[in-house]
């Protein structure tokens, strides 16, 4: 059996990406917010209110998760485009998951929200040079990071995320 909290893997950075798979993780970045609002359509309070997995968020959460790992993201990588290696801000993901927006609030919001974040974001990476995908943050648990490296995991976080209500939705016959 697979293990229900990596649905898609576990991420996995190329130290080095072409062009070519550049273009390909930002589109799918750019897709990002409709496969999230696909997979969630149709779900009344009681299913987004399921866990995705025994111990895991409830749907309502990850959907709330997306945007605002993502916005954390947008910032991150602005600031790694207008600062000399700036040192980011980390924060914790539990704690934001359980806040009362998080547990209760209406997936609508942050569905425009991701939507919102991802059009300026997909915007302003679609006019880089591949130059500027090397600049670097330093996050304070993970290291240096390479602008590159957080279009890899974002691609990759839209598409988990995605991923652990689809699955949840199969398991479930909804």
């Amino acid at each position: 059996m697979s293990d229900p909290r990596y649905p898609i893997g576990k991420f996995s950075e190329k130290p080095t990406i072409t062009d070519a798979e550049r273009a390909a993780f930002i589109q799918q970045i750019a897709e990002a917010p409709a496969k999230l609002r696909d997979v969630v359509k149709g779900l009344n309070d009681k299913q987004l209110d399921t866990p995705y997995r025994d111990g895991g968020w409830t749907v309502r959460q990850v959907a709330h998760h997306v945007p605002d790992s993502h916005l954390n993201a947008y910032i991150r990588f602005k600031l790694g485009l207008t600062e000399n290696h700036p040192t980011i801000k980390p924060y914790d993901q539990e704690i934001w998951a359980n806040l009362i927006d998080g547990k209760t609030g209406p997936v609508e919001t942050s569905l425009v929200l991701l939507e919102s974040v991802h059009t300026r974001w997909v915007m302003l990476m679609r006019s880089l040079k591949p130059a500027d995908f090397a600049r670097t943050i330093l996050h304070p648990e993970n290291g240096v990071m390479k602008l590159d490296a957080i279009v890899q995991h974002y691609a990759w976080h839209g598409r988990h995320h995605t991923a652990h209500i689809t699955s949840l939705r199969e398991r479930m016959g909804w």
